[in-house]
């Protein structure tokens, strides 16, 4: 894709979907073939490719058949320094703003920085924050850091300005894999009023829950498990978008 595009699309999707996949959980290769080809009877906004314990083999590998079988943008949702690929379109280039571990502040990014110039591929710096979803998440273990509560909506909002400031281009609040509770859609509406493009993640098994936070104000709602657990939720997301 043209330099930009991936950015220019996500600032301006409306009730816009991506699908999350994580190549851990992808091993079994006509297993990963099928979602692809149920993706694009799907065609979603974007197709994310990341997760917290994916080692580089196995990352560029399924970035491979992804980019070899669908013409859906590919964006980069890394969990460590070593989840770049120059065959993706864009990377976010996430700094996780709710916790306080300096290897997921600026560390991975520091060590993955030349990688990610030298592909040419889009980068989009993009706030990163995990809300307390009810339950343990992957990202939660693997980064060591605590989420914020979702009763704390200041905290919410002045770490997703204190991103804005910082110069960050996206805002990506994610209530975690497998999460009992979906970002409430009050802190949608709140850090919308930011003027920044909102991707919202974890917990939504629904497509009224993914309803809900398209009114509050997510450009993006990002499905990942739910996908995984209900093989007919494809259609669902079918039905949900030709509405």
């Amino acid at each position: 894709m043209h330099k930009s595009s991936v950015y220019s699309k996500l600032v301006n999707a409306h009730q816009g979907i991506a699908v999350l996949i994580d190549p851990d959980k992808q091993t079994n290769e006509d297993s990963l073939l099928f979602l692809i080809n149920q993706l694009n009877e799907l065609q979603p906004d974007f197709i994310f490719v990341g997760g917290s314990t994916v080692t580089e083999d196995a990352f560029v590998r399924c970035v491979s058949q992804i980019k070899r079988r669908s013409a859906i943008p590919l964006v980069i949702f890394p969990g460590s320094s070593v989840q770049v690929d120059k065959n993706a379109d864009a990377i976010l280039f996430l700094s996780l703003l709710s916790g306080r571990n300096p290897e997921f502040l600026i560390g991975h990014q520091v060590e993955a920085a030349c990688k990610v110039y030298r592909s040419g591929i889009e980068v989009i710096p993009t706030a990163y924050l995990l809300l307390d979803g009810g339950s343990s998440s992957s990202v939660a273990k693997a980064s060591k850091t605590a989420p914020i509560p979702q009763v704390e909506s200041e905290t919410i909002f002045n770490t997703s300005l204190a991103g804005k400031l910082l110069g960050m281009q996206c805002i990506y609040l994610d209530a975690g894999s497998g999460a009992q509770n979906a970002v409430d859609p009050s802190h949608i509406q709140s850090v919308k009023k930011l003027g920044l493009p909102l991707i919202v993640g974890g917990g939504i098994r629904t497509t009224a829950q993914i309803s809900r936070a398209h009114q509050a104000g997510a450009n993006l709602v990002v499905i990942g498990n739910r996908i995984e657990e209900n093989k007919t939720f494809i259609q669902d997301l079918i039905d949900y978008k030709n509405r």
